[in-house]
C-alpha cells in the first residue's frame, strides 16, 4: 500500500492553495446571503475547471492517482472555506459522479462536459423525511407516461438547492431505483426556503417538492447495480464528508498553533505552558491519524472495492469525531479569542458536528461496523 504523494501532486496542493486563498481575499465565503454563495460557487467552479480538481474521480488525469490525489487536494479546499467546498464537491462529485456512473452516453455527453467546465451547477436530492435513509425506504415516485415521466415526491437538505441548474433526484420508478434528472424551472418542481444552519453558512441548503413533476424520460438514469445505488451515493457521501473533517482540523490546529505562539500571558507566549502543548500534540496526533485513514480509505476504494464500505465507516466515523475534538481544543486554546464571533476556529467548531449526522451517522456507521466485525455483512 503506497500512500505517498508525487512531486506533481504536492505542486497541485501547493498551487491549488494559493489559488484559493487569492480567490477568498476579502470575501465572505461562510457567511453570506444567497446571492453572495452562488456568486461565490460560479466563480469558484469556473476557477477550478481550469485545474485538474473538478475531473478528479470521475475522469482520469495523467499523473494523478484518482481519488487519492483527490483527497489530498479536499483538504486544501476545505480548509480554505468548508461552505465552498461542500457545494462544490456536491456538484461535482457527487452529481458529477452519478452522471459518470450511471448516466448511457448520450446523458453523458449532455451534462458531464457542463459539470466539469464549472459552467453548470448541480444538486443531489436524497433524503426524505431526515438526513437518514439506511433505515427508511424512498418514497419519491416516478411513472412512466409515454416518453414522459410524472414525479411526486419531497426532499430535504439539498445542498446547492436553492441555486442548482440541474437536480439529480434519487427514487423509485416501478420496481426499479431511479434517478430522475430535473431542470431548474421545470413545472412541478418547488424549491423551499433555504434552511438555517449551525454551520456551512455561505453553503445553500433547501428542502424542495416535487409535484406532478413531468420530465422527458431520457432524463431518467438507471443504475446498473440497483441494489448498491444508495449504499454507494452514501459511500461518496462519506468520502466528501472526510475531506472535509480534514479541512477542519488543519484549520483549527493550525490557528491555535499560531495563537499560541503569539499570545502571552505571564509575559511569556502561551506555548511555553506544558498544558498547551499538551493540547497542540493530541490535535496533531489526531490530525494526522485521520489523513493517514483518510488516504488509506482513498487508496483501497480504488485497489479494492470490495473492502471500501466497511473502511470507509470507520474512517469516517474517526476522521469526523476527531474534528469535533480538535476544534473543541483549538476553542480552548483561544479562550476568549475563539468564543468571540466570525474566527477561524469558531467556524471550524459549528461545521464539524456536520459531519458525524450527515451521510451514513456515527451512530448507524458504528452498527455497520459491528455487523461487519462479527461477520453479519458481506
Amino acid at each position: 500500500m503506497n500512500y505517498d504523494f508525487s512531486e506533481k501532486e504536492f505542486s497541485f496542493f501547493i498551487e491549488l492553495h494559493q489559488l484559493l486563498a487569492k480567490y477568498a481575499e476579502g470575501k465572505k465565503l461562510d457567511d453570506c446571503d444567497l446571492a453572495g454563495s452562488e456568486n461565490n460557487l460560479r466563480q469558484a467552479t469556473a476557477m477550478l475547471a481550469g485545474t485538474p480538481y473538478l475531473k478528479l474521480a470521475i475522469e482520469p488525469v495523467d499523473g494523478f492517482n484518482g481519488l487519492l490525489t483527490l483527497t489530498g487536494a479536499w483538504e486544501v479546499l476545505a480548509s480554505i472555506s468548508p461552505s465552498l467546498y461542500i457545494s462544490v464537491e456536491t456538484s461535482a462529485r457527487i452529481f458529477g459522479r452519478i452522471i459518470s456512473a450511471w448516466g448511457d452516453d448520450v446523458q453523458k455527453k449532455k451534462w458531464l462536459p457542463e459539470i466539469l467546465s464549472g459552467k453548470v451547477i448541480g444538486a443531489v436530492g436524497l433524503s426524505e423525511e431526515s438526513l437518514n435513509i439506511d433505515n427508511a425506504p424512498l418514497a419519491t415516485l416516478g411513472v412512466l407516461n409515454g416518453d414522459k415521466v410524472e414525479i411526486s415526491g419531497r426532499k430535504q437538505y439539498v445542498v446547492n438547492g436553492p441555486m442548482a441548474d440541474w437536480f439529480a433526484v434519487v427514487g423509485n420508478m416501478g420496481d426499479k431505483p431511479a434517478i430522475f434528472m430535473v431542470e431548474k424551472g421545470n413545472p412541478g418542481l418547488i424549491i423551499g426556503a433555504r434552511s438555517a444552519t449551525i454551520g456551512y453558512g455561505g453553503a445553500a441548503i433547501s428542502p424542495l417538492e416535487l409535484k406532478n413533476c413531468v420530465i422527458p424520460a431520457a432524463n431518467v438514469l438507471f443504475p446498473a447495480d440497483a441494489k448498491s445505488m444508495t449504499a454507494t451515493l452514501r459511500l461518496w457521501e462519506n468520502q466528501i464528508l472526510m475531506g472535509a473533517s480534514l479541512g477542519l482540523m488543519k484549520t483549527a490546529f493550525e490557528s491555535a498553533r499560531t495563537y499560541a505562539k503569539t499570545h502571552k500571558t505571564g509575559g511569556k507566549p502561551i506555548i511555553a505552558f506544558q498544558e498547551i502543548g499538551f493540547k497542540l500534540s493530541e490535535m496533531l496526533t489526531l490530525f494526522q491519524t485521520s489523513q493517514l485513514f483518510a488516504y488509506r480509505t482513498a487508496w483501497t476504494s480504488e485497489k479494492d472495492p470490495k473492502e471500501a464500505e466497511s473502511l470507509t465507516l470507520c474512517a469516517k466515523v474517526f476522521c469526523t469525531e476527531s474534528a469535533e475534538q480538535v476544534a473543541c481544543e483549538a476553542m480552548k486554546i483561544l479562550g476568549g479569542a475563539g468564543y468571540l464571533s466570525g474566527n477561524a476556529v469558531e467556524q471550524a467548531f459549528r461545521c464539524a458536528k456536520y459531519g458525524q449526522i450527515a451521510g451514513t451517522s456515527t451512530e448507524i456507521a458504528r452498527v455497520k461496523i459491528g455487523d461487519t466485525a462479527l461477520g453479519l455483512r458481506n
